[in-house]
């Protein structure tokens, strides 16, 4: 309410609809997002395969955090492709065991922010321009989208995945905080 309210006041707009497909900071990006995970969460519960997959420069909201260790401790595989800043610690036991970060620092920044909801043939994959962090869900004007063309889907997942198995500039989280260098085996 109160950032719909200043969103009001920035914008001299009346009240702001939600949107259904279109997810848009200051009235509701968040909070989308925490009901994705927390859908991710049931899932896992009911016995479901569930998993997330996101990638981002910065990862430091306190909501989305905690939300992601609540889906971990229900049983949802969470793999995090965070470049920067990272407030979350993965592989804690009782905590997020079942959470990963790896960091890809290479010659160029890139600003890809995707999230692939869902394990199997029930994928839900958005893509936006924030980086998970309270700033931007809070006083920027930021949006996420459903990718709707199977086109579309398959190549963020596989640039997902891409990162996911990368051994040459990725780092890997380890639960206090300090990054390990992953290397490549003798293959």
């Amino acid at each position: 309410a109160d950032a719909q309210h200043l969103f009001q006041q920035l914008t001299g707009l009346g009240k702001v609809r939600r949107l259904h497909r279109l997810l848009q900071a200051l009235v509701g990006l968040r909070e989308a997002l925490v009901e994705r995970i927390d859908a991710e969460a049931r899932k896992a519960r009911e016995g479901t395969p569930a998993r997330i997959r996101a990638k981002m420069n910065a990862l430091t909201d306190p909501g989305i955090i905690a939300a992601l260790y609540r889906a971990a401790q229900a049983g949802v595989d969470v793999d995090l492709v965070v470049r920067g800043m990272c407030c979350l610690r993965p592989g804690v036991p009782g905590l997020s065991e079942r959470i990963r970060v790896t960091s890809i620092v290479g010659r160029f920044l890139e600003h890809a922010r995707v999230v692939a909801f869902g394990a199997g043939s029930g994928v839900e994959v958005w893509a936006g321009s924030a980086d998970w962090m309270e700033r931007n869900f809070t006083r920027r004007v930021e949006t996420c989208f459903p990718l709707r063309g199977v086109l579309a889907e398959r190549a963020v997942r596989e640039c997902l995945e891409l990162a996911l198995r990368d051994n040459t500039q990725a780092w890997r989280m380890q639960p206090d905080g300090t990054y390990q260098r992953l290397r490549p085996g003798p293959d």
